[in-house]
C-alpha cells in the first residue's frame, strides 16, 4: 500500500510541472496532504521517527487550507524534490526486500 501511494503521489507531483487547470493543483494538495499524513503516521508507528517527521512536515506544507504562496517556480522545485525523494524511498524499499 505504501509503495503504491508513494508512486501515485510522485507521479501527480511531476504532473504539476505541466500547465494544468487550477483545480488539478487543489486536488494535488488534498491528495498529497492526506498521503503524507498517512505515511507520517505509518512511519511513526514503525518507529522510524525521522521519516515520520519529514512526512508530517510535508503534510503541513501541502495541506490545502492555509496555502503557502511560494510562487509557481518554487513550487515546481519543491514538487520535483519531493517526487525524487519518494521515488528514492520506493527504490530503496524494493532493494531491501530483494536481499
Amino acid at each position: 500500500m505504501k509503495s503504491i501511494l508513494k508512486l501515485v503521489v510522485a507521479i501527480i507531483l511531476l504532473l504539476c510541472l505541466a500547465d494544468m487547470p487550477y483545480g488539478f493543483y487543489t486536488l494535488v494538495r488534498f491528495v498529497s496532504a492526506f498521503a503524507f499524513a498517512y505515511l507520517s503516521y505509518d512511519y511513526f508507528k514503525s518507529k522510524k521517527d525521522g521519516l515520520g517527521f519529514v512526512f508530517a512536515a510535508l503534510a503541513l506544507l501541502f495541506q490545502p487550507f492555509f496555502k503557502f504562496a511560494l510562487g509557481r517556480t518554487i513550487w515546481n522545485v519543491v514538487d520535483v524534490i519531493v517526487a525524487v525523494g519518494l521515488l528514492f524511498l520506493l527504490i530503496s524499499t524494493f532493494k531491501r526486500k530483494r536481499k
